[in-house]
């Protein structure tokens, strides 16, 4: 059989553009199947609280069952390498987080290299951490508290839910930029240090108000200020540490990744419905509640984002020489 020029030509772009057609297909049947999202955490820490939100919000939107799996240990890195090994086929999400760009340096031998295997898909949530005390600490402002700190040395007791997590840094941060003398004192999670907290076992936290703000607002615990540049919603009335510490700036963020390589109308599709729930009223009103504010932009965004915290807090780590035990 003899086929014109014409025809062959006809042939042959029409081959060529099978996969493109094909692969767009699938995309706009994405998702066929319940979604795995591995939330690196423990349940009920902010991360996990946060995580929930958005996986009901896209079970809704897109028809299936994004089901949310804690798989905490060894600071985020385990949940993390499960998703680098996982098929880049977008069922299996990874909830990013701040500890992320924090690793990278924090670890020596880390199985994976989150810029290179984690391919970005969208930021979710910025938080500030709230520098709150126990009431005892005789402490109403931030000015206070670095003259306290000043005139007693050694003798506040910093609680974070762990080496190199977001409050921790936020924490160096402020020793760095402050020359104060805090003790570290890490446990295994942000809720036994809150517990602990409250209980005047320890004196002040840097962390996230997902899990606070209720203490806060409650009185068991008294917000001095909070890490980002701008104040929170949630907590109008109290200033930002940059007030006092000028150029200081800290804030835990969350944001979705996936394997490298997962087909690139995947991201786009999440992305795309992840920004549709950020631009929501009643999201953008539950995230403010939470004390956050929306992390829109296109995964190239959330990319430089990734990649300047990760900059920033390897920085800090040198300069601290922290050190896991």
């Amino acid at each position: 059989m003899k086929f014109s020029r014409r025809n062959f030509l006809h042939l042959t772009v029409g081959t060529a553009a099978l996969p493109t057609v094909s692969r767009l297909a699938w995309a706009q049947a994405y998702p066929a199947r319940p979604v795995r999202i591995i939330v690196p955490y423990i349940a009920g820490a902010s991360s996990d609280i946060i995580a929930r939100l958005f996986a009901q919000w896209l079970s809704e939107r897109l028809g299936q069952q994004f089901i949310v799996e804690n798989r905490p240990g060894a600071g985020g890195n385990l949940g993390t390498e499960a998703v680098v090994s996982a098929p880049p086929d977008g069922y299996t999400l990874l909830f990013a987080a701040t500890a992320n760009a924090i690793n990278a340096t924090l670890y020596d031998k880390l199985k994976f290299n989150f810029i290179r295997d984690i391919a970005p898909v969208a930021g979710l949530v910025r938080l500030p951490n709230v520098v709150e005390v126990n009431p005892s600490l005789p402490v109403t402002t931030v000015a206070e508290l670095i003259a306290y700190a000043k005139a007693n040395p050694g003798k506040i007791n910093m609680a974070t839910g762990g080496v190199g997590v977001s409050g921790h840094m936020a924490g160096e941060l402020f020793k760095a930029m402050t020359g104060v003398n805090m003790i570290h004192v890490p446990y295994r999670g942000s809720t036994p240090a809150i517990t602990d907290l409250i209980g005047g076992q320890v004196h002040i936290m840097f962390e996230p108000p997902v899990a606070s703000i209720e203490h806060i607002k409650a009185g068991r615990l008294r917000a001095l200020a909070v890490t980002t540049a701008a104040r929170s919603e949630a907590l109008p009335d109290v200033p930002t540490v940059g007030e006092f510490v000028p150029g200081y700036e800290a804030s835990t963020w969350y944001g979705v990744g996936v394997p490298k390589n997962t087909p690139i109308e995947v991201v786009d599709r999440l992305n795309k419905e992840i920004n549709a729930a950020l631009s929501e009223p009643r999201m953008k009103a539950r995230i403010a509640d939470l004390g956050g504010t929306p992390l829109t932009g296109s995964p190239t965004d959330f990319g430089q984002h990734i990649a300047a915290e990760t900059d920033k807090w390897g920085k800090v780590i040198r300069a601290a020489n922290i050190k896991l035990d």
